[in-house]
C-alpha cells in the first residue's frame, strides 16, 4: 500500500510539514481564526495570522499552541488535520505515518495531547521526536556517535538547550522563553518608556528588521506606528536597533543563564567535545542578529548558526522518515493506552 509519510515541526509560531520523497511542502503560522458564536473556523495559517489584532468582536484569532505545547486541544487538532489534508492529496492512499517534534521538557499529558491530536487528524502511527534531537539530525550531525553535540534551538515558545551523544539527550534544559517573549519585551519596552502601544505583528516586524543581541558595527533604524497612550491617538516614532537591544536584554539574559546551567551539568568528557566542536544554534531565534556573538562572549565557546535555522527541526523529522529503522532509538512511538 502506498502511504504519504509526514514529518511535522509543530511550533508555537509556525508549523512546517515535510512529506517523504517531496521535502518541505508547507510552512504556515500556527494560527486559527474562529467565529466566536458558532465556533466555525474561518481561516487557518497565513490568512488567520493576518487577522491577528485586527479582528472585529465576533471573530477571534487563536494560537492553539503555547510555549511549544498544546493549549487548545480542539483547535490544535483542526490545525493539524487541515495541514495534513493539504499535503496528503490522494484519498486512496493509506493514512500517513507521522513524526512530530515536541519540546524535550514536555510532560506525559502534553505528549498524549500531541499524539491524540495527530491520530484524530488522520495519522496511522505517530512517533514523537525531541526538538533538539530533530534539529541535530536536520543539521546533518551524527547523533549516534559518542562525541558530544550541544544544540540550542530557539523557537517561538521554547528554547531548548541540549547535549546529545549516542542517540540520546545527555542533559537538556527547556525554558519557556523564546521568540514570543522577545516580541512581548519589545511591546512592554515601548509602552513603558514611550507611552506607545504597538501590536504583536509590529513587534515581530521590529525584531526581524532591526533586532539584535550584540552591538552592531552599523546600527539600524526604522519608523514604527502605534497608539499614544496619553493622547489616545495614532503616532509615529523613529527607533534604533540600540533601543530594541535594550528591550531584549533581560529576555536574552535568561537564555544565556540557561546555557550556562546546561554547560555546568555537562559531563567533563562531553564538555571537551563541545569546546572542540562548538555550540550549534537552530530555530527562528537563531536569526536574531549577533546572538552567536553574544553567546560566544558569555561562554568563551565557538558558536555557529546552522544553515537555514528555521527548517532544521522539520528537516530532521524528514531524515528520520526517510530512514525509520536507523532512528528507532531516538523516537518515542505512540502507545495506544
Amino acid at each position: 500500500m502506498l502511504s504519504n509519510d509526514v514529518g511535522i515541526d509543530l511550533g508555537t509560531a509556525n508549523t512546517l510539514v515535510y512529506v517523504r520523497n517531496q521535502g518541505i511542502v508547507l510552512n504556515e503560522p500556527s494560527v486559527v481564526a474562529v467565529e466566536k458564536t458558532s465556533g466555525k473556523i474561518l481561516a487557518i495559517g497565513s490568512a488567520a495570522k493576518e487577522m491577528t489584532g485586527r479582528t472585529p468582536g465576533g471573530i477571534e484569532a487563536i494560537r492553539p499552541l503555547k510555549d511549544g505545547v498544546i493549549a487548545d486541544f480542539e483547535m490544535s487538532e483542526r490545525l493539524i488535520a487541515d495541514f495534513i489534508r493539504r499535503v496528503v492529496k490522494h484519498k486512496y492512499l493509506m493514512k500517513p505515518r507521522v513524526v512530530i517534534s515536541v519540546p524535550s521538557g514536555i510532560t506525559e499529558v502534553e505528549k498524549r495531547a500531541v499524539r491524540d491530536s495527530a491520530e484524530n487528524a488522520g495519522a496511522r502511527e505517530v512517533y514523537l521526536l525531541a526538538e533538539p534531537m530533530a534539529a541535530a539530525i536536520g543539521v546533518g550531525l551524527a547523533v549516534d556517535q559518542p562525541t558530544g553535540i550541544m544544540i540550542i534551538d530557539i523557537g517561538g515558545g521554547t528554547s531548548e538547550i541540549a547535549v546529545i551523544a549516542l542517540n540520546g539527550i545527555v542533559n537538556d534544559t527547556s525554558i519557556r522563553v523564546a521568540g514570543d517573549e522577545f516580541n512581548d519585551a519589545i511591546i512592554n519596552y515601548f509602552k513603558k518608556n514611550y507611552n506607545l502601544l504597538i501590536g504583536e505583528l509590529t513587534a515581530e516586524d521590529i525584531k526581524i528588521r532591526i533586532g539584535s543581541a550584540y552591538q552592531m558595527d552599523k546600527e539600524l533604524s526604522m519608523e514604527i506606528k502605534g497608539r499614544d497612550l496619553v493622547a489616545g491617538v495614532p503616532k509615529n516614532l523613529k527607533i534604533s536597533s540600540a533601543q530594541v537591544r535594550e528591550a531584549l536584554s533581560e529576555t536574552l539574559d535568561i537564555i544565556v543563564e540557561a546555557v550556562r546551567q546546561a554547560l555546568e551539568q555537562t559531563p567533563p568528557e562531553l564538555a571537551s567535545d563541545i569546546l572542540e566542536r562548538g555550540i550549534i544554534l537552530t530555530g527562528g531565534g537563531a536569526l536574531l542578529r549577533g546572538l552567536d556573538k553574544r553567546l560566544r562572549a558569555e561562554t568563551n565557546l565557538p558558536v555557529n548558526v546552522a544553515d537555514d535555522p528555521l527548517t532544521c527541526v522539520v528537516r530532521g523529522t524528514g531524515r528520520v522518515l526517510e530512514d525509520l529503522p536507523s532512528y528507532t532509538k531516538v523516537l518515542e512511538r505512540s502507545r495506544k493506552d
